[in-house]
């Protein structure tokens, strides 16, 4: 088993429970860990046998783009789509961050956290 980790991507979306937010948008971050079973890609050199970041990416992007009321509805789509396309996949675990949540005060960000086993 291994670990392929993005962290620290951030994406301006238009998500939040209040109809403003979903209006101006606001800065998100999203750290993604998935774990798998790396040995075929290290043994073959070939990256049809692992998890392309790249398309890891893609799939936040696409999900990002489409507007959610919560966090935690935000990142259990990512991780629907993360399992969609990477079937062999054992494990997600995902941070869903909301820079500058509106709070009447000083907060860096909001945050969640889940994580899903198969």
């Amino acid at each position: 088993m291994g670990q392929i980790a993005l962290e620290g991507m951030e994406f301006f979306a238009f998500h939040g429970f209040y109809d403003e937010e979903q209006k101006i948008g606001n800065k998100y971050g999203i750290d993604l860990f998935i774990e798998t079973d790396l040995r075929r890609a290290a043994e073959s050199d070939d990256l049809g046998e692992t998890v392309n970041y790249e398309v890891l990416y893609a799939l936040a992007l696409e999900e990002m783009r489409v507007p959610a009321r919560l966090l935690e509805h935000l990142g259990h789509r990512i991780i629907d789509k993360i399992y969609e396309r990477f079937p062999f996949v054992q494990s997600v675990k995902i941070n869903v961050y909301k820079f500058n949540p509106p709070l009447g005060g000083i907060c860096k960000w909001a945050k969640v956290t889940l994580a899903e086993a198969r």
